[in-house]
């Protein structure tokens, strides 16, 4: 299948080019020129197939016609070898839960398909070195470099903002080594962000070094999250309650709620969305005015939402046509200060015994304020509450107990690079590799 890019100024690309590339060369998104429709058999027979079945189908409708089914059903197979349950909270609202994998982190779906993609097209083609690209604000560092850890052929460049990340989070991509290299920039997510961007814009980098990103702007890493909206309807439809879904999606750089919307365009039976943000509240905003107006970011106790001009933003648009009023009638948002996010996991932890995580408590808020009558919620649980271990415990006043997985990344040793947030330091660097 071929890619165009968001921008409309670049040349079309292959899924391997748009995957080895990252970013369009006018500074666009690939975008898939189709989006197939399942058939209605593989919805009336979902509930009785695996994650990975599942999975396997939706990967075959956007990779099958660039990759062997041997080889894909690999892949998918590989990256899926942890559950995503959805688990009752309280009677119409359900929350997925998509930290069961290594990292602890829904990212870990997109970030492991990715490497294992990427890995594939580098054997493929014999390259020698590719080397990745990554900013984070928490979670996608982990499960990237995690995702990539021993890949041959792959050298991975986590960017991240210094004094912003949990230091669970830290831990788990600067205690690697091997071929992944943290570097902890003075100053914020879309600092690190604007960084990555700069340097796939650089000739001369590029004729230096073979550059790709693992953010959600690269197909490879957002297109695979649809698989779990596919399981999570199938779950509903077990228990009866697959009529009028709602799904709910902490909301940072939309990447998560993008592959959603591309399950509803093929064919998903989701009712709406909501996209939940924090104190970021550009797209809220948008939704309520039609102006996108990009503004430096806020931090805030939901990390990993703290962007203040979300990349994925520019696929929802194209997904739409531009349109305010589409867009509008299929996603609604809403935006919570700090106090509200600390007062919904205190709540909820006291009514439901459910524990939920700054980010999954965005979600599960906005579906208790606004769902309708006979509508049954989904909201995502992106990361295990015991990554934001001092602010969870701190809100709710008991200790929370840390998953073994992460208890092993807590003993590693620190390994990360200062610098600042200019890119001629950030370009000298590479350029010195």
């Amino acid at each position: 299948m071929k890619y165009y890019s968001t921008n409309k100024q670049a040349p079309d690309a292959s899924l391997e080019e748009a995957v080895v590339k990252g970013l369009a060369a006018d500074k666009g998104l690939f975008m898939p020129y189709s989006i197939k429709p399942l058939p209605q058999d593989f919805y009336d027979s979902i509930d009785t197939l695996s994650f990975q079945e599942i999975a396997y189908r939706v990967a075959d409708a956007f990779f099958g016609e660039d990759v062997p089914a041997e080889t894909l059903k690999q892949i998918v197979y590989d990256t899926l070898n942890f559950d995503v349950p959805l688990v009752k909270v309280t009677e119409d609202i359900y929350s997925l839960e998509l930290f069961h994998g290594p990292t602890l982190a829904f990212k870990d779906v997109g970030g492991r398909f990715m490497a294992r993609l990427l890995g594939y097209f580098i054997r493929k083609e014999g390259k020698k070195q590719v080397n990745v690209l990554v900013a984070t604000s928490g979670d996608t560092g982990s499960a990237v470099a995690n995702g990539f850890l021993g890949v041959e052929g792959i050298h991975v460049y986590v960017l991240y903002p210094k004094g912003k990340v949990s230091e669970i989070q830290e831990k788990q991509f600067t205690t690697l080594g091997q071929n992944i290299t943290a570097l902890e920039i003075d100053g914020t997510f879309d600092d690190c962000q604007a960084l990555v961007k700069s340097a796939f814009m650089d000739k001369e980098l590029n004729e230096h070094l073979q550059l790709t990103s693992a953010n959600s702007i690269n197909v490879a890493r957002f297109l695979p999250q649809a698989f779990y909206y596919f399981y999570a309807y199938a779950q509903l439809k077990k228990i009866g309650k697959a009529n009028n879904a709602v799904i709910c999606v902490p909301s940072g750089n939309f990447g998560n709620i993008t592959a959603g919307l591309f399950g509803k365009r093929m064919g998903l039976p989701v009712k709406r969305f909501i996209a939940a943000n924090n104190r970021n509240d550009i797209f809220y905003q948008y939704l309520q005015t039609g102006v996108y107006t990009p503004r430096p970011s806020i931090a805030t106790i939901a990390n990993a939402m703290d962007v203040g001009d979300p990349s994925n933003f520019a696929r929802v648009l194209d997904l739409y046509g531009g349109s305010h009023a589409a867009i509008s009638t299929e996603i609604s948002g809403t935006t919570y200060t700090n106090e509200q996010i600390a007062e919904t996991m205190r709540e909820t932890w006291k009514e439901c015994h459910y524990l939920l995580d700054p980010h999954g408590a965005c979600g599960f808020r906005a579906l208790k304020e606004g769902l309708k009558p006979g509508e049954t919620g989904v909201f995502l649980e992106t990361a295990h509450p015991a990554k934001f271990l001092e602010t969870v415990e701190g809100i709710i006043g008991e200790t929370v107990e840390i998953p073994a997985k992460l208890k092993a990344f807590m003993q590693g040793e620190k390994q990360s690079l200062s610098m600042t947030k200019e890119f001629a330091d950030f370009k000298s660097y590479l350029l010195s590799l």
